[in-house]
């Protein structure tokens, strides 16, 4: 999932806390460099207020959201926060940060999403009338979203609109562009080079480093894309709901940060133009977990997670009320959400910004533990939960293939254990994957092709697990059930998004808890080394800790 839920990416900007009435930020210098900052008023018609405190405070409102009550503000003033925070009918204020891909400092998070390695390579056996790759999809067949499946029954309908807020998506891929819905795409980032880097330059400077909407530099937000919905068009693989229609609402960084903003601007979006239902597969940085009262948290940084809390929660409130599922990831911490006890991953940025803190249930995970959010924790494809899943009687929903790389007899780290979808060329050359004629040098990524000659159009894939992966699936499968049952009207296919919900929790294959309710993990490292671990299952089968109220199931759901 993370901040991806799990991604490269690393900033040397600064963290910064907000000031509450009363607590100011220690000894404020009088002036700093401009900076950014998102103002929540109190209320969702407040924006007007925030933009007075802003002004009030010295500051400059460079835009407002009017739907959720908040503006961006810029200011040079190192009271900022603190005088913003005084003004009546405000939150606070929180600095917006933008970053740009510096990929090294995630690598230990992004170990359990890239199923790196040469061992336990597949080959697609063929499956009669379905695409190339639908032998290495054993995803697909654990929800039974096949040929013989929902296909059969209902592959999805065009009118229903899925928006992706992710790291963006490649609707140029072939195995997308059928479905890409460019129009209506939009990015809410803005892409600015990491100061350490060499040439210091962004990629897109014509547009002021800020990314097409049809494009995806990271590969995360492309491969959930493709798992939602690839088309049935004779090449690579085919999604849960093959003829829905992709949206991409971009509000991650190349390097994977997911800032408040860019969250909270895609989701009012998204709100707005009809869609139906969104996949969430990160976590809104810089916290893990969202904490307004942690002792080993300033005040500036205990007033900097509320204002996470309430305007993400604003967000989605609004989204649901215009139509939206949100539906989230997880995580790939392998915690019960219901009884965190430790945390040394947040702030999660500057790289040395991190500290341990304990924490406790009253800490969110944001959106996953959001209100008003489907949350998905992810199984292997024994239909174990994941090694790495996160999981919560509380927190999860349903679940759904995410991919364990484990999840075999020899519990050694195998490719065909991971999730297979599409991957963009850009990152496929950029990572190094490529022989010099376009043919992949590592199993971990597979290419499809059809046609010949200069009509022959190809496309590749790579593994990914992780919750990130699980989300999706369910997704697909909600977007099945919009197209199934959905009256019409509207910008929506018209299925209110509590029915929806409904349907695909009821749906779901119930998964009773595994005997003994402690599951112990083992895992053979590609370094010689056995790492194990447990994790109990809380819970009767028809809704527990690892499984919620089951495995989505894509044919039951439009039955």
């Amino acid at each position: 999932m993370r901040a991806l839920l799990a991604i490269l990416a690393t900033t040397t900007l600064a963290a910064a806390g907000l000031a509450t009435t009363g607590a100011a930020d220690a000894a404020p210098s009088a002036t700093t460099a401009p900076t950014d900052y998102v103002v929540l008023a109190s209320s969702a018609d407040g924006a007007a207020t925030a933009a007075k405190a802003v002004t009030d405070a010295g500051g400059t409102v460079t835009s407002t959201n009017d739907s959720l009550g908040y503006v961006t503000a810029r200011s040079t003033s190192g009271s900022f926060t603190t005088d913003v925070a005084r003004a009546k009918g405000v939150v606070g204020a929180a600095r917006n940060r933008v970053i740009g891909e510096a990929p090294d400092a995630r690598a230990k998070a992004d170990a359990v999403e890239k199923a790196v390695g040469r061992s336990g390579a597949a080959k697609a056996k063929p499956v009669k009338n379905a695409e190339p790759l639908a032998g290495l999809q054993w995803d697909m067949k654990q929800i039974d979203a096949t040929v013989n499946g929902s296909y059969a029954k209902q592959p999805g309908k065009k009118g229903v609109l899925v928006g992706i807020i992710d790291t963006g998506v490649d609707g140029t891929h072939p195995d997308i562009a059928p479905n890409f819905d460019a129009k209506l795409s939009r990015n809410f980032t803005t892409d600015i080079p990491d100061i350490d880097d060499i040439d210091g330059a962004c990629e897109h400077p014509e547009s002021g480093c800020k990314d097409p909407a049809n494009e995806d530099d990271d590969g995360h937000g492309t491969h959930v894309a493709s798992t939602i919905g690839s088309p049935i068009n004779g090449l690579g693989i085919a999604g849960v709901a093959p003829k829905v229609t992709l949206v991409n609402i971009r509000a991650g960084q190349d390097s994977g940060y997911f800032f408040l903003q860019p969250t909270l601007d895609a989701l009012t979006y998204a709100g707005k133009i009809g869609v139906d239902v969104v996949n969430m597969s990160y976590y809104t940085d810089p916290w893990l977990y969202n904490c307004t009262a942690n002792p080993a948290d300033s005040p500036a940084e205990q007033a900097e997670q509320k204002v996470i809390i309430q305007a993400t929660q604003r967000a989605l409130n609004f989204a649901r009320n215009r139509g939206v599922l949100p539906v989230a990831a997880e995580g790939n911490e392998a915690t019960d959400l219901g009884n965190p006890t430790f945390d040394d991953t947040s702030p999660d940025y500057p790289v040395d910004a991190p500290k341990e803190r304990t924490v406790d249930n009253s800490c969110l995970n944001v959106p996953a533990e959001s209100k008003g959010v489907v949350t998905v924790s992810a199984t292997g494809p024994s239909t174990r939960k994941s090694y790495y899943s996160n999981y919560g009687t509380e927190q999860t929903d349903v679940a759904a293939p995410g991919g364990d790389t484990y999840d075999n007899p020899e519990k050694t780290r195998q490719l065909a254990g991971a999730v297979l979808a599409a991957m963009p060329a850009n990152v496929a050359e950029a990572e190094g994957v490529l022989n010099p004629d376009g043919t992949p040098n590592t199993p971990a990524v597979v290419q499809s092709c059809k046609g010949s000659g200069a009509k022959q159009v190809c496309g590749y894939y790579q593994y990914l697990q992780g919750t990130s992966m699980a989300s999706p699936h369910a997704v697909g499968v909600a977007a099945l059930i919009v197209s199934q049952y959905g009256h019409g009207g509207g910008k929506n296919i018209g299925l209110s998004p509590s029915v929806t919900e409904s349907i695909l929790l009821g749906t779901a294959t119930e998964h009773a808890c595994p005997t003994p309710r402690t599951y112990h993990y083992v895992r053979n490292l590609p370094d010689g080394t056995v790492s194990t671990a447990d994790a109990t299952c809380e819970g009767p089968k028809s809704d527990n800790g690892f499984y919620g109220q089951g495995i989505v199931n894509a044919l039951r759901a439009v039955s």
